[in-house]
């Protein structure tokens, strides 16, 4: 069974940083891309940041800047450095992965870290 574990979250003054990982257990082969979305209670989710497996990243405009994707040296993992944060960056955070076969596309999400910007 394919688990996608996020880590890293808390809370963290406004400007200050975060870094989140996302971990892959029991995946034999290579996502194509990986990312990060985020959610608040009310809104939709919405994509902050994805990398391709030829390691192009993709950002949400307002993260363009404070954030950054990079694919781990482990396979299948990701870390979003996050820095300068601003309270409107609170949200619950999910790790999501695309798998691409001949038979279709699968998505894996994990169960989601909450990142709390606050004084």
């Amino acid at each position: 069974q394919v688990q996608l574990v996020e880590s890293g979250g808390g809370l963290v003054q406004p400007g200050g940083s975060l870094r989140l990982s996302c971990a892959t257990s029991g995946m034999l082969f290579s996502f194509e891309t990986m990312g990060w979305y985020r959610q608040v209670p009310g809104k939709q989710r919405e994509l902050v940041a994805e990398v391709s497996s030829s390691g192009i990243p993709n950002y949400l405009d307002s993260v363009k800047g404070r954030f950054t994707i990079a694919r781990g040296s482990a396979k299948n993992t990701i870390y979003l450095q996050m820095d300068s944060l601003k309270p409107e960056d609170t949200a619950v955070y999910y790790c999501k992965a695309q798998w691409i076969t001949t038979l279709g596309k699968y998505d894996y999400w994990g169960q989601g870290t909450q990142v709390t910007v606050s004084s």
